[in-house]
């Protein structure tokens, strides 16, 4: 039996990997957060699997529900939205597991930031522009955020995951920065069929999430990236690289 964490992806059925749409079709319980993950994923479980809405329950709850299916050698799909080794709370899943003796692997999946660039048809590294992607959050009615990590310390493109519903002070710490004219882009329900993108700059983007209605399930990208034109081309395809040979 193992508990298998498994990167769901943006929401998109399609985008989940081949192995993540596998472990899920022969786990016979799987636990998602029905907030984030669609119920059309869950059509890939077996017929008689047990799905569990984790989106209320607590910490202690949930791995109860793992630690059950353990002792029944039964295995268990974790989804976690996007990619867990972002901002899933693996770690703290992974510790209690540990602590029971039940064993577990991870599945990556595709990231919502990179669902979101994808949709806004940018790369976040652009030579001489931006080499640096910050992925961050505020911690606004959140938990606190280590020492030394804030928006003020955040470099080249800033990607900010759980913080659309603060915009308004995300755009505060941000325009000291960055400046107002910076570009600016939300995307909410990337890869969805309801998906919404938003384009703008620092001194605007707030207007357009409220116009928007938007309150969740949201990346707010922040950078020079989102507009570059004016750019030399990268070092790695240049016609003046060394590629060996004779």
């Amino acid at each position: 039996m193992t508990v298998h964490f498994i990167g769901a992806g943006p929401g998109a059925v399609d985008l989940l990997t081949i192995r993540a749409r596998d472990l899920i079709a022969a786990s016979p319980v799987c636990l998602y957060a029905g907030s984030l993950v669609p119920r059309e994923m869950l059509e890939i479980c077996p017929p008689d699997a047990r799905t569990v809405d984790t989106a209320l329950m607590t910490l202690a709850e949930i791995v109860e529900e793992m630690v059950r299916a353990h002792e029944h050698g039964l295995d268990v799909a974790r989804l976690a939205s996007g990619d867990p080794s972002v901002f899933s709370a693996m770690a703290e899943q992974m510790r209690r597991l540990d602590a029971a003796g039940v064993p577990y692997d991870v599945t990556p999946g595709v990231p919502a930031y990179a669902a979101a660039a994808a949709a806004l048809k940018r790369e976040l590294t652009v030579p001489t522009v931006a080499q640096t992607v910050t992925l961050t959050r505020i911690a606004a009615r959140a938990t606190p955020m280590p020492s030394g990590e804030s928006l003020e310390t955040a470099t080249g493109t800033v990607v900010l995951h759980l913080a659309v519903h603060r915009i308004d002070e995300v755009v505060k710490e941000l325009v000291p920065i960055h400046g107002s004219d910076c570009p600016a882009a939300v995307v909410a329900y990337a890869s969805r069929e309801h998906e919404i993108v938003l384009r703008g700059r620092l001194d605007d983007i707030a207007h357009a999430v409220h116009e928007a209605g938007i309150q969740r399930t949201a990346v707010v990208i922040v950078g020079r990236a989102l507009a570059a034109e004016q750019f030399p081309d990268s070092h790695l395809y240049s016609d003046t690289r060394c590629r060996g040979g004779s």
